[in-house]
């Protein structure tokens, strides 16, 4: 009997969820392990995966046909390119995140408009900050007055979007609600968005750089994007422009941006995922005021299994009715 692999921790899945599965498909054997010898020693009966099937055994599992990724980023295809011309569909867990990395870049973007990593500094030190203007008897650099220039409005700054996927399409429409200017950029610019202004194509990188006071990252790794934001794109960046990126680390060159936050060109960046994880703790961003860091987790969320397996049953829907699947990864793009 072919089965459904279930590559899930245990608890991922409740009861209910199992019995859901078994009704969709009743003639196969649902197994849930994520051990590896467990797994190769039933790989040519596994017809579909539901999390992630150990790469190495990928070119063994003769009767693959569809593997349902638990996460959205495909990048581990940059390591197995054999993937591509294996017999399987790949789907991903795109638009789990939109809700959640959404409201991380905003956490971002709004804690450095209000100047609160200065005041949390403040906090632990039990001070009391005071406007410079009123605290004339204070040092030119006291750490514990502030000034009217620590604090911005986003209202009327403009957002650059890189990647307009389901999560830059989520954050473009909060950017909007929030008054901002919104530039998108994506492969295919005539595919018009709610909330973005103008939209742009790749090719139109550096051009679209200079017009944007707050740069947000959402693009996947892909042997396309790896370091599109170099030392030409930090450069083309307007003076004092933030930097957010919760997509891949890979897709920034790390020392460019150290160099471009280091000399000013940059007023702050709020970083999610590095070019190497975890952070190096020898790496200057640890020790920059005008970082704030997150451990690849902007993607957390307590509704995150239940949106997955959201995704997961529609397609065993789908794939049980000879339909077309959502969220299907272009294993040659890698997205």
């Amino acid at each position: 009997m072919n089965k459904i692999l279930l590559a899930l921790d245990e608890g991922t899945l409740s009861a209910q969820q199992q019995q859901q599965i078994r009704q969709l498909a009743p003639d196969l054997e649902i197994v849930q392990t994520t051990d590896e010898q467990e797994i190769a020693a039933m790989l040519d009966t596994i017809e579909i995966v539901a999390g992630q099937l150990p790469q190495d055994l990928l070119p063994k599992a003769t009767n693959l046909r569809w593997v349902q990724q638990w996460s959205a980023g495909a990048d581990w295809l940059l390591d197995h390119p054999e993937a591509q011309e294996l017999d399987f569909i790949l789907t991903n867990a795109s638009g789990v995140h939109a809700i959640p990395i959404s409201e991380h870049i905003f956490a971002f973007l709004l804690a450095f408009a209000r100047n609160l990593p200065q005041a949390w500094q403040a906090q632990q030190q039990r001070v009391w900050m005071k406007e410079a203007a009123q605290a004339k008897d204070a040092p030119k650099h006291d750490s514990a007055t502030y000034s009217r220039a620590d604090v911005f409005e986003v209202a009327g700054k403009t957002m650059l979007i890189l990647g307009v996927g389901e999560i830059g399409e989520y954050t473009a429409k909060i950017a909007s609600a929030l008054g901002m200017e919104v530039i998108g950029l994506r492969h295919n610019p005539n595919k018009s968005t709610p909330g973005v202004d103008e939209m742009v194509g790749a090719d139109d990188l550096l051009d679209a750089l200079p017009q944007a006071d707050v740069v947000v990252s959402t693009v996947p790794l892909t042997e396309e994007t790896r370091h599109m934001l170099d030392q030409k794109a930090f450069d083309a960046m307007k003076e004092g422009a933030l930097f957010i990126n919760i997509g891949r680390g890979g897709t920034v060159d790390q020392a460019a941006l150290i160099e471009a936050l280091q000399h000013g060109k940059l007023a702050a960046a709020g970083l999610d995922v590095f070019e190497e994880e975890p952070l190096p703790h020898d790496s200057p961003l640890w020790a920059m005021d005008n970082v704030l860091i997150t451990p690849h987790s902007s993607g957390v969320t307590p509704k995150y299994n239940e949106r997955a397996f959201a995704i997961f049953l529609d397609n065993l829907k789908r794939y049980r009715a000879g339909e077309k699947l959502h969220n299907v990864v272009d294993k040659a793009q890698g997205y």
